[in-house]
Formats: structure tokens, C-alpha cells, sequence
């Protein structure tokens, strides 16, 4: 009967350390339903009321965003109305290219995961939304859809963003 009491406290002792071990590491790396909301390399979420442009971007039939190369200034807060007018479902990532190439890796694991962070929407066919993202730093800011083969299939972009 000891053993069996042993067994049970051992298993209750192992599961509800691997609770904890996985809780905290989503905690530290952040959740996909958004722990990364501070400045990054790329800026920082926008405020909408804060917008200083929209810019229209097409997900379109032969894997390619129209336009691939947008030009804004630093400071600048801009909403992207995205519009899926392809038969498949599409993905406006921004990132630096190792984020992107990171998440591209987790998107071929878990081709159906959803997104809830602001600089990434996905988008069913015929369907249409928008990211506001306010661009922080000179530079280049890349974008991609991360859906598998996407990707490879050249459906990427840049954003230059000028000093001012």
C-alpha cells in the first residue's frame, strides 16, 4: 500500500513540474496571442488615432504582395489594409529577417495556427483587415507570408523606412 501512495505523489510531483516548467517558459518567450508588444528592431504596435497613412496591399493570385515595396519615414504610423484576393489563406508578417525565418519554421509545425499579435494578420480568401504599425528606427523591415511554401514561392516584401 506504501508504494502505491509513493506512485501516486510521485506522478502528482512529476506532472505538476512539468506544468510549471512549461508555464514558465511560455511567460518568458511570450505567448502567440501576444507577449511581444514592447519596441522591437522593426518599432512598435501603432495607435490608430495616431495614423499618418493607409496603404492598400493586395495577397494576390502567384504568391505576391502588390505593392512588395512600400517607402515611409521614421516616426511614421501607418494602417496596412490587407486584402486577400486569392482562393487560398495569406499572411502579412512584419519582422526582421531572422523572426521571419524563425516563424516561418514554427508555421511549417503548425501550418493552421492562428495569430492575435499586432504585427502579423492572417486572411482568409475574399477577406480583408488591417495591421497599424508605427515604424521607430531607419532601416529596412521586412514581410512575408509564412504560410508553408508561401515563402519560397517569393511572396515577401520590404518597408524602407527613411531617417525623415
Amino acid at each position: 500500500m506504501n508504494s502505491l501512495k509513493f506512485n501516486v505523489a510521485s506522478r502528482a510531483g512529476f506532472v505538476f513540474a512539468a506544468a510549471s516548467l512549461a508555464a514558465s517558459a511560455a511567460f518568458a518567450g511570450g505567448t502567440h496571442s501576444g507577449g511581444h508588444h514592447e519596441e522591437s528592431p522593426i518599432g512598435k504596435p501603432g495607435v490608430a488615432a495616431k495614423v499618418t497613412r493607409t496603404i492598400q496591399v493586395d495577397m494576390s493570385n502567384g504568391m505576391r504582395f502588390k505593392p512588395s515595396d512600400i517607402q515611409v519615414k521614421r516616426g511614421e504610423t501607418v494602417r496596412f489594409v490587407l486584402k486577400n484576393t486569392d482562393s487560398v489563406k495569406h499572411e502579412f508578417s512584419l519582422g526582421t529577417p531572422k523572426e521571419l525565418a524563425e516563424h516561418y519554421e514554427v508555421m511549417k509545425k503548425f501550418p493552421d495556427m492562428e495569430h492575435d499579435e499586432p504585427n502579423k494578420i492572417s486572411l482568409a480568401p475574399g477577406k480583408q483587415g488591417e495591421v497599424i504599425w508605427q515604424f521607430t528606427k531607419a532601416g529596412t523591415v521586412d514581410f512575408a507570408c509564412l504560410h508553408v511554401g508561401h515563402f519560397d514561392a517569393g511572396m515577401k516584401g520590404q518597408v524602407k523606412v527613411a531617417a525623415k
